[in-house]
């Protein structure tokens, strides 16, 4: 007959044996004797809430984590926002013939299916010019939230309630450099407790999943007959019709993969900071035909930059919708941020993108092609000389 031992109450690994090994059936086609699978305790998935202790200032922290928490009201005085720099000269030069010529050339040499006569050869009729600015709000914000966490119990520091954990705004974090993400765990003093493991209920191993806990499977040999050939007892089992689950090593049972064995647990809050950079732009509208989506993938020339703890909206440019935008996004982020996060600076920036509408003739017809962004970039919807070309 088998023998099984299950779980001891100190936590011992399951052993599920064959009491006499070299048992054989008497007659061939005899079914052999199977291990019944053995159910052991199963700890549930997540920790439960008992779990936690209600500590003072954090009486609404889970395990998981919750939203962020807002910052409380400023101590000092906030500073007021200084007025930005002077405004530079905003007018800036359209790119020459030579250029806009150039950038065709090595646009269409990219392109397998385009033929470069008319890049060469086209002749240039007229260059427009259009002034497409961008403005650019950034606004760097902390925001802090919390949540319950746990590790393996290795003699680790226990300190709950030796004295009042300080606020979530009241513990240092390092700054990371402006308007750089990032983010930072930090263990909320005093309030570290020890707890028994809820994933092995404080036994340290769980019942092996593979084997059910019995510590061996049926044979894939035999499939758990015992033989193989008509009286041919199976080798791989020794005619038992079970081996030896190799997950557990035939223990029925594994280290628990919550406490790692140590059947207890370090519980203790975690404060999870988390620094953003919020960016919003606004470009200015054309009528020049080409897509705003373009201008998305290109770089312009700065011409302003203003940074500090709180920005002033932008005034006295030349282009009102660019005034407009920017008192309107400076508002929106300085009352949305504020109320989940604080915020630590502000930078403005204009930027203006080159368009250049570039009209050109080519074998008696008019076409047109766009170059812009500082890297000069093309872009044309009616290319008069392209070729079907396929792979092969």
């Amino acid at each position: 007959m088998m023998d099984y031992q299950s779980l001891s109450s100190h936590g011992q690994p399951l052993h599920y044996g064959i009491a006499n090994p070299g048992y054989m059936p008497a007659a061939a086609g005899a079914a052999a004797m199977f291990a019944p699978p053995v159910a052991g305790p199963q700890g549930p998935s997540a920790p439960p809430a008992s779990m936690f202790d209600s500590m003072p200032g954090y009486e609404g922290t889970i395990a998981g984590g919750g939203g962020f928490l807002p910052p409380p009201m400023p101590a000092h005085p906030v500073p007021q926002p200084a007025p930005g720099p002077e405004q530079p000269h905003w007018n800036i030069p359209s790119i020459t013939e030579d250029t806009a010529r150039n950038a065709f050339r090595l646009y269409t040499s990219s392109k397998c299916c385009y033929s470069s006569a008319p890049a060469k050869d086209g002749v240039i009729t007229n260059m427009e010019a259009f002034n497409t600015y961008r403005y650019r709000l950034e606004t760097f914000t902390e925001s802090r939230s919390t949540e319950w966490s746990h590790e393996p119990y290795q003699g680790q520091p226990v300190d709950a309630y030796a004295q009042q954990p300080p606020g979530p705004w009241d513990i240092s974090a390092r700054v990371p450099t402006f308007f750089v993400a990032g983010q930072q765990k930090i263990k909320v003093p005093y309030t570290s407790s020890m707890k028994p493991c809820h994933g092995c209920i404080g036994m340290g191993r769980k019942p092996c999943k593979d084997c059910a806990g019995s510590g061996n499977k049926v044979c894939w040999v035999c499939n758990g007959s015992g033989f193989r050939h008509s009286n041919d007892r199976c080798h791989h089992c020794m005619g038992r019709g079970r081996e030896n689950c190799t997950h557990c090593h035939g223990q029925g049972s594994k280290q628990c993969d919550i406490c790692r064995g140590k059947q207890q647990l370090l519980v203790y809050i975690n404060l999870n900071v988390k620094w953003t950079n919020n960016t919003e732009d606004y470009v200015v509208e054309q009528s020049s035909g080409l897509q705003m989506t373009n201008l998305s993938q290109v770089s312009g020339k700065e011409l302003f930059r203003d940074s500090q703890y709180m920005v002033y909206p932008l005034m006295g440019f030349p282009d009102p919708m660019i005034v407009q935008a920017a008192q309107r996004l400076v508002a929106d982020h300085q009352h949305n941020f504020s109320q989940t996060s604080r915020i630590l600076q502000q930078r403005q920036t204009i930027e203006l993108i080159p368009v250049t509408k570039v009209t050109y003739a080519w074998k008696g017809k008019i076409y047109v092609y766009f170059v812009y962004g500082n890297e000069f970039k093309v872009h044309t919807d009616d290319y008069p000389a392209t070729c079907c070309c396929s792979v092969m």
